[in-house]
């Protein structure tokens, strides 16, 4: 390696963990002031999702949703008041669709038994939503989370529906939603691949998506007219599985969905709209273990948009309310 290369790799490294000191994230951050807190809610995690995946997917797409609005700090969390009677989870991006709330709520309660006043709820929501992958990834998914964030006391229902992504982005609009919290296109294509597990309501993608003519395979469009309404409302919107192959599993088939033409919404035909991203769906859905290296490290990126250390935030003693 050329001197002037190995010095531009040295100053890169020495700014990637400046930012992450600046940041106060660490692997195994409560090793001495609560050590058994990842134990304590793997286990509760692993009660929920064994008898519900869904509730798996929904701590999955938790953390994405917290990160995007306001950085990672538990504001999705927050319950309503009358100060703040609109909070971020009653944006339409998460109600009444985001699931998980009562997990994070066993977590945060078995946690403060252990190690009262200690353990933030954004840590816990993240360290949630790493074990619930590990978990629907038949346990092969394993990461390593840093922690140190603090809750925010921000929570607002327009900020959610400003920051997350919905489901008619094209690919110009999603690389440019991501690039704002510091992903970059292979981290937006790497992350949709948790569209493997979940549900959709049916008004994400009717009827846009089912219009006439359209990039969707005809095999998958009836079989969504067969379960979704022509015009779906609050009363009659039913729910979908987002991967119909494999559903409560976290693999690459979604790939092979895009591919395919089998995949729910705009934003992931978009995907294939771009010589580069195209490349990176191909990738992700025909090299053995490709995807699944990717997503770990993208993960953690993500879990680490602008999380709130020091004076910014504090250490809630309940995860839907501010101290």
């Amino acid at each position: 390696m050329a001197a002037s290369l190995r010095f531009a790799v040295a100053v890169t490294w020495a700014l990637v963990l400046a930012t992450t000191a600046c940041q106060g994230l660490e692997v195994g951050y409560y090793k001495k002031t609560c050590p058994r807190v990842e134990h304590i809610v793997r286990d509760e995690v692993k009660k929920f999702v064994y008898k519900d995946a869904g509730l798996g997917a929904g701590l999955v797409r938790m953390l994405f949703h917290d990160c995007f609005v306001q950085g990672c700090d538990g504001s999705v969390l927050l319950d309503p008041t009358p100060a703040n009677p609109q909070p971020e989870k009653l944006s339409p991006p998460n109600f009444p669709s985001l699931r998980g709330f009562e997990v994070i709520d066993a977590a945060k309660d078995a946690v403060e038994q252990a190690c009262p006043g200690t353990v933030s709820c954004a840590d816990i929501v993240a360290f949630a939503a790493r074990d619930a992958a590990y978990f629907l990834s038949r346990l092969t998914m394993k990461i390593d989370m840093p922690a140190g964030r603090l809750d925010g006391r921000v929570s607002s229902a327009s900020d959610a529906l400003n920051n997350l992504p919905p489901p008619t982005f094209n690919i110009t609009d999603l690389i440019g939603s991501f690039a704002a919290k510091g992903l970059d296109a292979e981290d937006m294509v790497v992350l949709s691949g948790a569209h493997t597990i979940g549900r959709s309501h049916c008004s994400s993608f009717v009827p846009d998506r089912l219009a006439v003519p359209s990039d969707i395979s005809a095999w998958f469009a009836n079989l969504l007219r067969r379960r979704c309404p022509a015009n779906p409302t609050p009363a009659n919107d039913p729910t979908v599985n987002q991967d119909v192959f494999t559903p409560n599993a976290l693999d690459n088939q979604y790939y092979k969905n895009v591919i395919a033409h089998k995949v729910l919404f705009t934003s992931d035909a978009a995907l294939l709209t771009t010589p580069a991203t195209a490349k990176m769906v191909q990738d992700n859905a025909n090299i053995p273990g490709w995807w699944e290296g990717k997503f770990k490290k993208a993960f953690v990126k993500m879990s680490q948009v602008e999380v709130k250390t020091g004076r910014q935030g504090e250490t809630r003693k309940h995860c839907r309310i501010v101290n």
